[in-house]
């Protein structure tokens, strides 16, 4: 019963027949009343019938009944005395033995096991006689209206409780589509939670929510700026020691001081990556917009190519782009071209010396799959999730890197829309990797 909706329904049910049943027990207590009163104005008006017919006919015999359509509706008339004024008649029923002493008006006897209601007047010559009738008359007539009154609702009563159930539902919606809308957004969606629709109960409860948003934007904004001013600050005393590292290496030095200056410069080198890497992750994982518009696949692998090339051949590593079909994608070109950059920088940096690097363009329905092949020893599939995580190396690897390349692919593809997936490059021989970025095409 944690559920809002549901103790909603069942207090309207269960309130509906509370509802119903006072109605049933009213409607009996009025129609007995009334059933009452009916009856004890039968009676009166038999009695004056009785008081006339007593003055034009003195010697008939009062000793008879006035039947209605049903048993319990006889009005029975009978001398009160001493003794009968007259034997009944031929086909009368016994006479009711009623007290002689009952004084004259209404009242409610129990006679022989039965209920009677029973009126006893005194004519002019001083005569006294009863006029009574059964008691399950106005019981009947009392269950009869209760029934008119309970019947309507015991047979509306599916039907009401499917259209509180469908009003409940109703009113309940916008609170599932605010749930369904909340619960869909990316992990950067921190945009405020639209009011409209939203019933105002619940509004404050969104505001707050709103609030809240505000507040951990605020705080990853502040964050990444931290990072992004980090790396920045750093980045100008490692060129100035970079530099000084290459003037040193230019002068007359000992073998083993230019070996200590070159591997130097190669931390520094590393260093500089990696500053390089936060800065791209700190831009990829900022929740600020950025302007999509239709970019060309080729020309982003020619710049990206075009950045790599020196690394590529540093290792002797033939980077190049398989096939010259193009096409256009909707994507800020700032991302797009990190994105695939750190995924070409990846796959030169583990394919060994004298390897394949190659980016292609593949048509996969509506969308495009845009893919970075490499004939490295790629990676395991049990390793495939762990790697999208920052600062996580492969195990037994010896290949230097800072661990972000692919946690930038990771923010940039959630950033655009995009899905990025693994496999390996060869699945028969299980070997090199083939990452694989799936992107809507751009809309003409």
């Amino acid at each position: 019963m944690s559920s809002v909706q549901r103790r909603l329904s069942l207090g309207l049910t269960l309130a509906i027949l509370v509802v119903a049943l006072l109605g049933g027990v009213l409607s009996f207590l009025a129609a007995y009343d009334e059933a009452r009163e009916l009856q004890d104005d039968v009676l009166r008006r038999v009695a004056q019938l009785v008081e006339r017919q007593r003055v034009y006919a003195p010697t008939t015999p009062l000793g008879f009944q006035i039947q209605g359509d049903e048993e319990d509706s006889r009005v029975i008339v009978q001398h009160l005395g001493p003794e009968p004024s007259a034997e009944p008649r031929p086909g009368d029923e016994t006479i009711v033995p009623l007290p002689a002493t009952l004084p004259d008006g209404l009242r409610t006897l129990d006679l022989g096991g039965e209920s009677f209601r029973v009126l006893v007047r005194t004519t002019a010559a001083g005569e006294r006689f009863a006029v009574m009738q059964d008691s399950r008359l106005r019981r009947e007539l009392a269950r009869y209206g209760a029934l008119r009154t309970v019947l309507p609702f015991a047979l509306l009563m599916p039907v009401l409780l499917l259209v509180v159930a469908e009003l409940v539902r109703k009113l309940f919606r916008p609170i599932a589509r605010l749930a369904q809308e909340v619960d869909g957004r990316d992990e950067a969606a921190l945009h405020p939670v639209a009011e409209e629709g939203v019933p105002s109960e619940v509004r404050p409860f969104v505001r707050a929510i709103n609030r809240l948003l505000g507040r951990v934007q605020q705080s990853m904004a502040e964050q990444q700026r931290f990072i992004a001013d980090a790396a920045h600050e750093l980045r100008t005393p490692l060129a100035a020691l970079s530099l000084q590292a290459e003037r040193l290496e230019q002068t007359a030095l000992p073998f083993d001081a230019a070996e200590r200056v070159a591997q130097l410069r190669g931390g520094m080198e590393r260093s500089r990556h990696l500053l390089d890497q936060l800065l791209g992750l700190a831009r990829a994982q900022s929740t600020s917009a950025t302007r999509q518009a239709p970019q060309s696949v080729q020309a982003v692998f020619r710049q990206v190519i075009q950045d790599l090339l020196p690394l590529a051949e540093a290792k002797g590593i033939d980077l190049g782009v398989e096939g010259e079909q193009d096409a256009r994608v909707a994507a800020a070109q700032a991302d797009l071209h990190l994105l695939l950059k750190n995924l070409a920088d990846n796959a030169i940096r583990y394919t060994p010396t004298g390897g394949r690097v190659d980016l292609c363009l593949v048509e996969q329905g509506g969308d495009l799959l845009l893919q970075v092949r490499d004939s490295g020893p790629g990676i395991a599939e049990d390793q495939r999730a762990q790697v999208f995580a920052p600062f996580y190396r492969l195990p037994g690897s010896s290949e230097g890197g800072s661990g972000l390349g692919l946690a930038i692919v990771q923010a940039l593809a959630a950033r655009m829309g995009a899905r990025v997936v693994l496999d390996w490059s060869d699945p028969q021989q299980r070997r090199g990797l083939c990452a694989s970025v799936l992107l809507p095409r751009a809309s003409a």
